[in-house]
Order: C-alpha cells, then sequence, then structure tokens
C-alpha cells in the first residue's frame, strides 16, 4: 500500500514491478462455484435422460453431454471470472465457440433428453448475453426463444414447452443487467487508479521540486562559498596548506552532495502514461491542434507505460513545435503507440536529441522506434514493443 494525501492507494495502481496479468489469489479462485449454484435448470433435462425410454447407449450419452455441458458451463463462468478480475478483453471468437460447443452437446443429449434438454438455452442465452455486444448476444438469445418454440412442433414425440421461454428472456436481463454493474465497477476502478496514480506522480513532482529548489540551492551556494575561500585565501598566502585542503575538501563534498541530489531527483520524476495524456490534450488544446487520443492506458502493460509516455511527450511536442498541424492523432494498444499528424511532415533525416533518447531507451527496454510519413501527410512516431 502506497500513502497519498488524498488517502491509501491500492495495490496496483503505482507500477510496483509486478506484470500487468497478475491477479493476487483470491474470489477468482473460487468463481466457479457462483456458476455451480445456477445448474439446477439442468436437473430436469437429466431427469428424462435417466427415465427415457430410448436405449440404454443413447440414455448413457445424453447424460454424459449434458455432465459435459455442466462442466464445460463451469469452466467457462471460470475463465470469463478471472479475465474481468484481470481487466483483460474476452475473445468474441472463444465466446463464440463456447455458444456453438454448448449447443452441440445439447443436440447430443436431445435423443434422450426430448424437449427437456432445451432448459439448457438458459445458460447459452445467459453467457452470451454477459460477453458479447448487445447486438450479438440479442441475436443469440432470439436464436434460442425461436428454438423453443419452433423445435418442439417439427420433431415428433415432443410437446411445447413454450414456459421456458420466460426462463430464458428472464435469465437474460438478469444476467445483461449483471453484466453491466460488473463494467461500471470495473471502468469506476481504472478512473480510481488513474486519479490515485496521478496523485502519486503529482506528489513524486512535488518533492523534486522541493528536494531541488531548497537542499540543491543550498549546496549551490555552498559549493561556490568554499570554491571562493579557497581562491581568497590562496590569493592573499594566508593560512596553512591545513586549511587549504580542508576547504578543498569540503567544496568536493559539496559537489559531491549536490550531483547526488540531481540524481535522486531525476529518478523521482517518474513519467505517467495517464499524466502525459492529460498534458497533451492542454498542449494541443493550447496551440490550436484538434486532438484525437485514447480515453484510458488500460490495455498498455505496466511495465511498458513510461516507455510509451516518453514516446507520447516526444510525439506531442514535436507536433506543437515543428509541426505546423491543425490535427494531432494518438494510438495506443498494448503493442505499441503511434502519433501522428497533418503538418508538413518529415523534412530529410529526421534526428534530434529527443529521438536520440527515445531511440535510447526503447532499446534499452526492448521495443522499437519507427518515422515517417503519417497516412494524413504529417509526421508520423511509432514506438512499438519488441
Amino acid at each position: 500500500m502506497t500513502d497519498t494525501p488524498e488517502g491509501t492507494a491500492p495495490r496496483g495502481s503505482v507500477p510496483s514491478g509486478l506484470p500487468a496479468d497478475h491477479v493476487p489469489g483470491g474470489p477468482g479462485r473460487f468463481g466457479w462455484i457462483f456458476a455451480a449454484v445456477w445448474l439446477f435448470f439442468l436437473y430436469e433435462p437429466l431427469g428424462a435422460s435417466w427415465r427415457s425410454p430410448a436405449a440404454l447407449p443413447w440414455r448413457v450419452v445424453g447424460i454424459a453431454a449434458l455432465l459435459l455441458f455442466a462442466l464445460g458451463f463451469i469452466g467457462f463462468s471460470a475463465w470469463w471470472r478471472r479475465l474481468r478480475l484481470m481487466d483483460q478483453p474476452r475473445p468474441r471468437s472463444r465466446v463464440w465457440l463456447a455458444l456453438a460447443v454448448g449447443a452441440a452437446l445439447l443436440t447430443v443429449a436431445a435423443p434422450s433428453g426430448g424437449e427437456a434438454t432445451l432448459a439448457g438455452l438458459v445458460y447459452i442465452a445467459v453467457t452470451a448475453v454477459m460477453n458479447l455486444p448487445l447486438r450479438q448476444g440479442l441475436t443469440a438469445v432470439v436464436g434460442c426463444v425461436a428454438a423453443i418454440v419452433v423445435l418442439p412442433r417439427v420433431v415428433p414425440g415432443w410437446n411445447p414447452s413454450d414456459g421456458a421461454v420466460g426462463s430464458v428472456i428472464l435469465a437474460s436481463f438478469a444476467g445483461y443487467g449483471v453484466s453491466q454493474v460488473l463494467e461500471r465497477n470495473t471502468q469506476l476502478a481504472r478512473a480510481r487508479e488513474q486519479l490515485v496514480e496521478l496523485a502519486v506522480t503529482q506528489e513524486r513532482e512535488r518533492v523534486a521540486r522541493d528536494v531541488h529548489d531548497i537542499l540543491g540551492h543550498s549546496l549551490t551556494v555552498i559549493t561556490v562559498k568554499t570554491e571562493l575561500a579557497g581562491r581568497l585565501l590562496e590569493a592573499s598566502g594566508a593560512g596553512d596548506t591545513r586549511a587549504r585542503a580542508e576547504l578543498a575538501d569540503a567544496e568536493r563534498l559539496a559537489r559531491e552532495a549536490l550531483a547526488d541530489v540531481r540524481a535522486t531527483v531525476s529518478g523521482m520524476r517518474h513519467l505517467s502514461l495517464a499524466g502525459e495524456l492529460a498534458a497533451a490534450r492542454q498542449a494541443l488544446d493550447a496551440a490550436g491542434i484538434a486532438a484525437d487520443l485514447p480515453s484510458a492506458v488500460d490495455d498498455v502493460p505496466a511495465r511498458y507505460r513510461e516507455l510509451f509516455a516518453f514516446a507520447l511527450r516526444e510525439g506531442v511536442t514535436n507536433v506543437v513545435r515543428h509541426s505546423g498541424a491543425s490535427r494531432c492523432v494518438v494510438r495506443l494498444t498494448a503493442e505499441c503507440i503511434e502519433v501522428r499528424d497533418d503538418g508538413r511532415g518529415p523534412d530529410g533525416a529526421v534526428s534530434g536529441s529527443g529521438l536520440a533518447g527515445l531511440r535510447a531507451r526503447a532499446q534499452a527496454g526492448g521495443a522499437r522506434v519507427e518515422t515517417g510519413t503519417a497516412a494524413e501527410g504529417g509526421f508520423l512516431l511509432r514506438v512499438t514493443r519488441a
């Protein structure tokens, strides 16, 4: 925990050397229990398969398919919960694959379970609305409802079970509501972490300025005065060799202490990617340049955020000072940061101390720097993870 004037910063809000995908043990390891509670909907299809007049092999296959369906739902729910705790996106392809596998297992169980297996569509509908965009989720729910209404009327021996339609719709509404609450809580947690990170960064900057302004100034004065005293003593011919040696030692110690203070202050000036985004917006607005900036930095691993912050500062500084642009675009992903504008573009060889320093930092951090002409016709700066 890190104490700040605003309160106590949660672990993970300040870079701590942990990988971005680190998740402490806790709620995530027991997430499967919350999914298992809802498996009571499968009681009816399991019972129907057990009592089915179908041949024994079909009954065994049906029960096995339903048990696999239950295990798959628990496993998928645990995976989904873990990704949510890690604040990572859920690949849509995997969600659709899970839905397809679930539907296939219900199809295998249908010959023995009959229309009772349609109860399993509740899980498919809820999984869809909680993990897919709204339109895709609604499409899956409509497909489940259509299956419940149509299949009993076209499959010989099945009886209509329109009551399951209400269960699917109500469960889908509940699942969507829960997903929205969780999403809002995640967004609030992100905002709070960014605010705490900005507060810590500002406090570091304040302490660095105070140390430099107070102690650095005093050490500079001491250094100058001891140097002057030594010169006066040497010019007047007064004093002995011991006095000159002591003054020389005092001057040396003062210079070393001043160098240590400057090194310490330089180390305390930690760049925050979220802070640099806010500073970039202010700088571009002040220069009359339209800014198209990302709203969050959550996708960037913690170990690359400072490098990307330096790249953002260098890119925006070049846009403001040299580009003559009317628009600046910043694109930020987990893999790279890109700063481009619609100004004059690169003129001959691209060089400068800022870019040279950025290239050195990128090389030390296992990344590469690319420059060139942007699609808008201006200058392009891109830093990509190796």
